[in-house]
Formats: C-alpha cells, sequence, structure tokens
C-alpha cells in the first residue's frame, strides 16, 4: 500500500514539474488608463522617480520602506533602491529610457523576496487633450516563476496594483 501511495504521488510530482516546465518562457502584465490630461502633464510624473511616492501603489504597501535616490532627478540614468517588509521586499529600478512625452522605460531588479530582472514601458498617447497610458511588464519566466504560476497568476497578483497606480496617475494629473 505504501509503495502504490510512493508512486502516485511520485507520478503527480512529476506531471506537476513537467506542467510547470511546459509553460511560457516569458511573461507580460499590461494595464491602460485613459487620462483627461494632455501626455506633457503626465509624463513628468512617471519620468520623475521622486514623483512615484504620491502615485504608486506599492509605496502605500510599506510606508516606512527606505528608499535612496541617484543618478539624475529624472530621465535616463535615475535610480531608485527601495527596502521594505515583505509586501515590496528589496530592489531597484532604473530609467534606461525616456522619449519625451511617450515613454518611460525602466529596468527592474528585485532582490528580496525572490530574485527577478524585468522590464516596465510606460507608453503615453495622446488623443485630442486626453493621455492614453499604458504600464506593463515583462520578463523572463525561469523554472521556479513558472512552478509559481501554476499555483498563483501573475497577472492577477500584479494587475490589480497596476490598476490602483494608473488611478491614482490620473487623479494626479487631472488635477
Amino acid at each position: 500500500m505504501f509503495k502504490t501511495i510512493a508512486i502516485v504521488f511520485g507520478v503527480l510530482i512529476a506531471a506537476l514539474l513537467a506542467y510547470a516546465a511546459s509553460r511560457p518562457d516569458s511573461f507580460r502584465i499590461e494595464r491602460t488608463a485613459r487620462i483627461e490630461a494632455p501626455a506633457a502633464k503626465v509624463f513628468p510624473l512617471i519620468v520623475d522617480l521622486h514623483k512615484w511616492r504620491e502615485w504608486s501603489p506599492y509605496e502605500k504597501k510599506d510606508p516606512a520602506m527606505r528608499r535612496h535616490f541617484r543618478g539624475p532627478a529624472r530621465g535616463e540614468g535615475a535610480i531608485y533602491e527601495w527596502e521594505g517588509d515583505e509586501n515590496v521586499g528589496v530592489g531597484r529600478m532604473e530609467i534606461v529610457e525616456a522619449a519625451e512625452p511617450s515613454r518611460v522605460r525602466i529596468r527592474l531588479d528585485f532582490f528580496r523576496p525572490f530574485e527577478a530582472h524585468n522590464t516596465a514601458d510606460f507608453v503615453l498617447q495622446e488623443q485630442g487633450g486626453a493621455t492614453q497610458v499604458t504600464w506593463a511588464m515583462y520578463g523572463p519566466s525561469p523554472f521556479m516563476a513558472k512552478l509559481m504560476q501554476v499555483f498563483f497568476s501573475m497577472d492577477g497578483m500584479v494587475g490589480p496594483d497596476f490598476e490602483a497606480g494608473l488611478a491614482n496617475l490620473k487623479a494626479m494629473a487631472e488635477r
């Protein structure tokens, strides 16, 4: 009996690992919001990492988080590092591209609670006095990430944060 249970358990574990291995090698999470303000008003709120404290949903998850800024105040080369509790972990982001007023690309490095290296894009498309802002994050899915995604949806975990951030950004820009 024990041998049968062990074999069934082993087959289930092997099936789980095989399923995880078959998952996509990359991920992409994306949300879009329409902001009733010109791109020239929205862009500075994104390209200046100091302004993120006013609209980013991650800032509210750990108000005691330690923050460090390096490089230029805004634009390419601006760096924001954080160290917080288990809700925000430890990480770093650097603006690697800033094309005013239409695009900001950020390299995201997470070190704790798990290591990951991703890219975030903000694309701003002006549409008559309003701006459509798309916030996307994408990157590789190594095996451990694939295994976690069997049980947890990355889109389900991060998507609501992006929606909250875009709503906060909208409220700031429309003032």
